[in-house]
Formats: structure tokens, sequence, C-alpha cells
């Protein structure tokens, strides 16, 4: 009996033991959670944010954080000069950092073989302009002689033939009018093209800017379509981003908003919006907003980062 009762107090005893330790893993199981970062939540919200989109796009911050959205200022005039035309590089009239005007020369091709058949195409316009001018005097006498003889048909001191041949020699010479000037057209529509191919012979200056990048030097042969230069203009500053779509609504055109640099902190501007895209990307889920900087740009330049703040939108 007694035997019976000790085996009974020590599966009692085992079995409050086992429940306490499964109360201990519980509690452990518990602590885990709650310190683990893993087994933090993900809200849906948070996890639409993380698609990514081409052009930058508003940073999430807490609500007590400044919203921001940050990017690459560029400008609207910006690129490669090609050439237009084979040819030798004959001299170069811009280096890197040369700030230029529209229409300035920048570099030249040889132009030797193009300047000599643009005036061997002058010098036959002037000719063909000559031989015109001598048409036309010709058609004035053989009008007088028409006149003449009309005047003696009705004295009736010449026959009718001799009256027929004067009126044919003035029809014949009026097309030989027209057929010279149809020849000068023709030279000088030759000529114009030809001095078209000689002004691409000059690299010219597209627009006010700065040559930031040279691609060729003197005496090297190019291609057509080869790049020559790399030209940029200095403003308008522009900043192109995107924004979620619940923002549609509330940004108008013509608001003006603050724009930093971490390049420049001590520097402050005010951006205007210029354009707004009206509908919103199906792929991203986003709206395209493109801001130009008001007043003077100080010394942001293109290419550098800037932000700016959009607390209003919140």
């Amino acid at each position: 009996m007694k035997r019976q009762e000790s085996l009974r107090s020590e599966f009692l005893l085992s079995v409050l033991g086992m429940a306490l330790m499964a109360a201990g893993c519980g509690l452990d199981k518990q602590a885990t959670a709650s310190t683990d970062p893993s087994y933090a939540p993900v809200l849906r919200g948070e996890e639409n944010s993380s698609r990514s989109a081409a052009m930058p796009g508003v940073q999430h911050a807490p609500a007590d954080d400044p919203l921001m959205v940050s990017g690459p200022l560029v400008v609207e005039h910006q690129l490669d000069l090609v050439a237009m035309r084979e040819g030798l590089i004959a001299s170069i009239q811009a280096e890197a950092g040369k700030r230029v005007k529209t229409g300035d020369v920048l570099a030249q091709l040889d132009d030797r073989q193009i300047r000599a058949e643009l005036e061997a195409a002058r010098a036959k316009t002037r000719s063909i302009e000559a031989d015109l001018r001598n048409w036309e005097a010709e058609e004035r006498a053989t009008q007088v002689d028409y006149e003449r003889a009309q005047k003696m048909w009705d004295a009736t001191l010449i026959p009718k033939e001799q009256l027929d041949h004067a009126k044919f020699k003035v029809e014949s010479e009026q097309w030989d009018i027209k057929r010279v000037r149809e020849m000068l057209t023709n030279a000088k529509e030759i000529e114009r093209g030809l001095e078209l191919e000689f002004d691409k012979t000059r690299i010219r200056a597209p627009f006010d800017g700065v040559v930031a990048r040279r691609y060729v030097r003197e005496g090297q042969a190019v291609a057509k379509g080869e790049r020559l230069f790399w030209v940029t203009a200095e403003a308008p500053l522009r900043l192109r981003f995107t924004l979620p779509e619940k923002y549609l609504g509330r940004l108008k055109r013509g608001q003006e908003l603050p724009l930093t640099s971490s390049d420049l902190p001590q520097e402050r501007h005010m951006t205007r919006v210029i354009e707004l895209s009206p509908v919103v990307d199906p792929a991203s889920g986003t709206i395209e907003v493109l801001v130009e900087l008001v007043g003077l740009q100080g010394k942001l330049r293109p290419g550098m980062t800037a932000s700016v703040r959009l607390d209003t939108l919140r």
C-alpha cells in the first residue's frame, strides 16, 4: 500500500514538473517574438511603398519628419553635337568649360573640296543669269520686229507668211526664256545645297551654354554621326520626380516648393511646378512632376543632387 502511494506521488511530481517546463518554454517563445525583428509585422502600405520607380520618388518618413523627394538637377537643353558630314577636323575653337553663345563655331572641318564645288556652282549661276538677260533682250527685239510686221501687214506691204514668221519668232524667244529661267532655278538650288554642305563644316553651338566635354582632336577623321562635343545649358535648372497616386490633386501647376542641396547646405531656393501629369502611370501607380528653379541659382549646377520639401502635401 505504501508502495502504491509512493508511485502515485512520483507520478504527480513528474506531471507537475512537465507543466512547469511547458509554461517556461511558452514564456521564452513570447519573449523571443517580442525582441526578434523578424517577427515584426509588415504593413500593407509599407509593402506597397517598396515598389520602385524609374525616377526619384517621395521618401517615406515618420509624420514628424519633413517629407522630401531627391534627384539630380537637369536642364532642358543638353546634347551631344555630332558631325553632319564626314571630314577631317581642321581646327578646334572650344575646349571643355568654355561658355558659348548660339551660333559660335566650336570646330571646323576641312572645307577645301566643298568650297571649290560651291565656287563652281556660283560661277554657273552667274553664267545662266547673264544668258537669261541675253534671251530677254532677244525677246524684246523680236517683239519690236513683230509689231513692225503687224503695221506693214495692216498697210498690205508684206505677205501673211512674213507676219506669221515674226509672230512665231516671238513665241520661240519666250519659250527659250522659260527654259533658261528653269535652268537658273536649278543652278540656284544646287548652289544652295552646296552652301548647306559648306555650313556643315562649321560645328556651331545650338544654344547658349557651356562645353562640357570634347570628344575629338585636330587632324582626326570623323564620320557622319560621330560625336564631337557635349554641350549643356546652365539654366533653368529643373527637377523631375514621381509621387504616389494619392497625391494627385494635392499639387497644382504654379505651386512653389522649397529646394535644398546637401552639397550646399547654406543655400535655400524655391521651385515652381511647371509640369504635372494629368494621369496615373498604371505600371508604377505614380504621377510625374517637373519643377523649375525660381530666381538665382547660386552655386547649383546641372547634375547636382537636390531635394524638394513636400510638407504641404501631407
